[in-house]
């Protein structure tokens, strides 16, 4: 019974967001950062979400430069801001992300920088282990940021 009033509470609330966006005459979903000739977007508007695609940082010229996993943190997060920012949101938006490393072992150190850069209050996280990332990276961090 409890299960079944769950699964009927989260189709209305879908079913509630979804109308809610059709009702703002908004656009139902935009790519941001998006480049032709790329297999992605950088980030994608759908109503008042943003998803922003895995960051890991790169300089201009799209590599990733050092290997201290506090700079490329520093980087990562630094890339999803400028998303977050080009698609008309706030950093105090993003509700969840996802953490990805090569290496466990960097977690805290990482964590040092993630606490400085994200804003209060912390979205809710998750943080992967991976075997390999494009380009050598040792982090890439995804995220979603809802207008409030």
């Amino acid at each position: 019974m409890k299960m079944e009033y769950l699964r009927t509470a989260k189709r209305i609330l879908c079913l509630a967001g979804l109308l809610a966006v059709l009702a703002s005459g908004s656009a139902f979903a935009q790519a941001v950062g998006f480049t032709k000739g790329m297999p992605f977007s950088e980030g994608y508007v759908a109503g008042n979400t943003l998803y922003v695609a895995g960051q890991q940082g790169p300089d201009e010229h799209g590599k990733v430069t050092g290997t201290d996993i506090t700079f490329q943190t520093s980087s990562a997060i630094a890339a999803i801001e400028k998303v977050v920012k080009q698609a008309g949101f706030q950093m105090t938006d993003i509700v969840s992300v996802t953490v990805y490393v090569t290496d466990l072992n960097d977690v805290p150190a990482m964590n040092k920088v993630y606490i400085k850069l994200m804003p209060d209050p912390k979205p809710a996280r998750a943080t992967v282990k991976v075997a390999g990332l494009i380009g050598d990276a040792k982090i890439e961090i995804s995220a979603i940021a809802v207008k409030h």
